[in-house]
């Protein structure tokens, strides 16, 4: 299937609910109930094909089948390492996980933090599986990956070393729904060494759906502390982490039990009473499940004497179980970074918690064709996939008393993780995002001296090769352009961008369009939910042939193609529904503004009708190109009809696209070879 029509495809699936958590994609079209049916009818246990018992699952370097770490290593099933496996002991708590042989700390850290919220932990973590009913060897569990929820299944083959687990496991030994999770998220990511390394926000976000934000400690936020609070009592992943200096720091244990370049969880926060004073507190979790902080507010230290019974006997839990308190300056002091990924309005059911509005665009970065490098190369910048949103309301509680509207944006590059194999790992990736006027008609593909003569308004504070770059923004209400990139030109991948946002932000979507226009373009569009030029032409045609209030001569074939060229944003040629809704909401405003100024009703308009029609609509030309325009668009009497109309008004669309030398009053000034050029 071309691109283009595999686009198509993953839409109308996703119109229908496809890929939503309720309903997720099926992974290499495995199905969880039918496989485990079967299995039991035929009294044999579940072995996975597309993810096997083998060392090509482990890794394809250090863990590849050629390593000397790969030896000794068996699979075996839970019923063979322990005699009462359970799958989840009492409900999953985040003292159930430990790391194991695996650089994969990040991942452990968000799957600690997933077990706080039980809610979001049932979305990743299907309780409908056990060792006991219905067990048949397959297990599964449900990922978001770019948009979608996938159902991932596996065998409950496990890599093990002298009869232990090889990578992550229970404290406790007799508990698998973590090492399973494991392995189903190491099978979507090609195998387990492709896990090694990695951001607690990646972790955050493929359990969640959700949106994450990295806060530098050296230069902390203000209002950090009640950031935390927040976001913990919204439900709300967090992970923290010290940097490391040299190689050789990696792991390394300082003499206060904390580890450098090491994921934790952020579990708590908490401000309690101390010898008068409030102290600020934020618990911590080691994923290893032991080595603690040793400092102040650590399990036995001193400070816990001097507050009440009741927070003691609350907040202290004595024995080491990765997890320990610290104080919030002492955490600032220690740490290096802490990552808050925000959950998506649908993993939010509690009428209490306050929701991000989402909205999201997936496109593609290819090679002379829409990968333009970032605005360092100004030449190509304007050729890389253009997003717009609107930004009407302003926020209910403003921090600084200035009104603004708070959103985040997030950029992601798909499936780089599930391509080290091939040896491509993470491109360097960024964005701007530019503030544009309502009359350049925001639909408009904008062109290199737009760019060259426009500073952005705001953009990613980096460009970094990382899964995803992210940041909080508060801009003035307006309409605003986002423009992903890689840092240099010409490099191929696949992206996502997603922005919350404490308002409604985006300009119409199909959720605004009603059910009766979407069945009419579904009559009107045919097998491939697309309409072309050629189809616009008949319909067009077909509609104003019967209205006795305008004249025309019939929409041409070119005029058409403007159209579509002016609206299409995938480069398919064709015009989807949202596409097809703009322009046919643009087509009832032209016609609105030609049978108004068409004063004698004769159906078509003369010279001056015509002027006044130019600037209705919104463009304020001077005398000279209205003689231009009037020379190339009107009859032989000087009369223009309806559908040369509309087309001059989607040619001067691209024009204030394409050169928009604009001054305060919205107006450009173009010379008769520039004009002349747009034709």
């Amino acid at each position: 299937m071309s691109g283009i029509a595999s686009k198509l495809q993953h839409d109308r699936e996703k119109s229908h609910g496809i890929g939503s958590n309720s309903h997720a994609v099926k992974y290499l079209n495995q199905d969880f109930e039918s496989l485990r049916r079967s299995c039991l009818e035929r009294g044999q246990l579940f072995q996975d094909d597309s993810f096997e018992a083998l060392p090509s699952s482990l890794g394809y370097k250090d863990l590849g089948p050629n390593s000397s770490k790969v030896r000794g290593i068996t699979w075996k099933r839970p019923k063979e390492l322990c005699s009462n496996p359970q799958f989840i002991v009492e409900n999953a708590t985040r003292t159930d996980i430990c790391q194991g042989a695996l650089g994969d700390c990040w991942l452990l850290a968000a799957i600690a933090s997933l077990t706080l919220n039980k809610e979001v932990l049932s979305r990743v973590v299907p309780h409908d599986q056990s060792f006991e009913e219905k067990y048949a060897g397959i297990f599964h569990f449900e990922f978001w990956q770019f948009g979608e929820w996938v159902d991932v299944v596996v065998d409950d083959r496990l890599p093990t070393k002298d009869g232990e687990l090889l990578f992550v496991h229970s404290a406790e030994g007799s508990e698998f729904w973590s090492a399973l999770l494991e392995k189903a998220y190491a099978k979507i990511n090609g195998c387990y060494e492709a896990l090694s390394g990695g951001s607690t926000t990646e972790g955050f976000e493929d359990f969640t759906g959700g949106i994450a934000e990295r806060h530098e400690l050296k230069n902390a936020d203000p209002r950090l502390f009640k950031i935390i609070k927040k976001a913990l009592e919204r439900g709300s992943l967090l992970g923290c982490s010290i940097d490391i200096t040299s190689a050789s720091d990696s792991e390394a244990v300082t003499y206060r039990k904390l580890v450098k370049g090491h994921a934790y969880s952020v579990t708590g926060a908490e401000q309690v009473d101390y010898r008068g004073d409030q102290v600020q507190l934020i618990r911590i979790r080691n994923p290893w499940g032991q080595v603690e902080w040793n400092g102040a507010w650590s399990d036995r230290s001193s400070e816990w004497r001097y507050v009440s019974d009741g927070d003691r006997k609350r907040l202290t839990n004595r024995c080491e179980d990765g997890e320990f308190w610290m104080s919030f300056s002492d955490f600032l002091r220690q740490y290096s970074r802490l990552e808050i990924c925000n959950l998506t309005p649908d993993a939010l059911t509690g009428d209490e918690f306050k929701k991000w509005a989402e909205s999201e665009f997936e496109e593609t970065w290819r090679r002379g064709v829409s990968a333009g490098g970032c605005r360092n190369f100004p030449d190509s910048f304007w050729m890389n996939p253009q997003f717009v949103i609107k930004l009407e309301e302003v926020d209910d509680d403003p921090e600084d008393g200035e009104e603004g509207c708070t959103f985040i944006v997030g950029l992601m590059q798909k499936n780089r993780r599930r391509m080290r194999k091939m040896g491509q790992d993470m491109e360097t990736i960024g964005f701007a995002i530019y503030e544009v006027r309502s009359y350049l008609k925001m639909q408009v593909h904008l062109k290199r001296n737009f760019f060259v003569r426009n500073c952005s308004a705001a953009r990613s504070e980096t460009f970094i090769n990382l899964r995803e770059v992210s940041n909080h923004f508060c801009l003035p209400p307006g309409e605003y352009l986002i423009v992903p990139s890689t840092f240099e030109p010409n490099k191929n991948g696949d992206f996502y961008v997603r922005v919350f946002s404490e308002k409604q932000t985006i300009d119409i979507d199909e959720d605004d369009i009603s059910d009766r226009f979407k069945r009419l373009f579904g009559q009107l569009a045919g097998h491939d939910v697309e309409i072309s030029a050629f189809e616009l032409q008949k319909i067009l045609n077909r509609v104003v042939v019967k209205r006795e209030d305008i004249k025309t001569s019939g929409f041409s074939l070119t005029t058409c193609h403007h159209m579509v060229n002016l609206l299409d944003k995938d480069g398919s040629g064709k015009l989807g529904l949202v596409e097809f809704k703009i322009l046919w909401t643009k087509i009832e405003k032209f016609l609105d503004v030609y049978k108004e100024k068409d004063a004698n009703q004769s159906g078509c308009m003369n010279s001056s009708e015509m002027r006044m029609a130019v600037e209705e609509i919104g463009f304020s030309l001077n005398t000279a190109l209205h003689q231009i325009i009037l020379a190339r668009y009107s009859e032989e009497d000087l009369t223009i009809d309806f559908d040369s109309f509309v087309c001059s008004m989607i040619r001067l669309e691209s024009l204030f696209s394409e050169l928009p030398s604009i001054n305060g009053s919205g107006e450009i000034e173009l010379g008769f070879m520039e004009v002349r050029a747009q034709e």
